[in-house]
């Protein structure tokens, strides 16, 4: 236990910049106190006292901010950034050294007790507000960019942004620690430019015609047509 909470205030060291010491983590990381209610949670869940595991569950989302269903499974290294809002479902899967923020929800689309919730993977990034609906998979080292409502799902390496949720870039392989969710491709902003652009060319071929017919026909038959 004491090796768990030990990892977890390194995790969180290393993923926060702003973060100058153990000591603060263990008294100012709502994130982190939220992961540690949710163990002592998971453990009364699994070993049938479902009451108990709910009113703890509870407590930790009044004093946190954060609400995590008992029955989601957390893997190691998982750091929630702030916390507010942030909510998991109760057949969520989270892998090892994934981070979210504020406001990311892991959410069920489904009212039959079946797998409704998603399944991270590995070193994903969860921006802040997105929401990953349903029984979906979120492949490993991939980013969901803030705001994005994801609905299907993301392969590995990828940046997926937008509402609905589209994936815009894909690699073979990314940094685990790379957190710069700010840095995302905007593709509707491109798809503008490149018809912007294709609106200038055709405008300039337009004025190089008329020109050129005005030098071939003016003083013709032909120039009242030229319109």
């Amino acid at each position: 236990m004491f090796n768990r909470i030990r990892e977890d205030i390194v995790t969180a060291k290393m993923r926060d910049p702003a973060c100058r010491s153990s000591i603060e983590v263990l008294f100012c990381y709502p994130g982190v106190y939220a992961i540690w209610f949710h163990l002592f949670s998971h453990w009364l869940w699994i070993h049938g006292a479902k009451f108990l595991a709910r009113f703890n569950s509870t407590i930790g989302r009044w004093l946190t901010g954060v609400e995590i269903h008992p029955g989601a499974l957390l893997g190691r290294r998982v750091f929630i950034d702030h916390g507010m809002g942030v909510v998991i479902g109760e057949t969520t899967i989270v892998g090892d050294d994934v981070l979210i923020y504020q406001g990311a929800v892991l959410g069920g689309t489904s009212l039959e007790k079946k797998k409704r919730h998603p399944t991270v993977e590995d070193a994903v990034v969860v921006g802040a507000g997105a929401k990953v609906m349903g029984d979906i998979t979120i492949g490993y080292s991939s980013k969901i960019g803030a705001g994005s409502v994801v609905l299907k799902d993301v392969p590995p390496h990828s940046t997926c942004v937008g509402i609905p949720g589209r994936v815009v870039k894909s690699k073979t392989n990314s940094c685990p620690l790379d957190l710069e969710h700010n840095k995302l491709p905007d593709p509707v902003k491109d798809k503008i430019k490149s018809i912007n652009k294709r609106q200038s060319d055709i405008e300039k071929e337009i004025t190089a015609l008329r020109e050129l017919y005005t030098a071939q026909y003016s003083g013709t038959k032909y120039e009242n047509f030229k319109e």
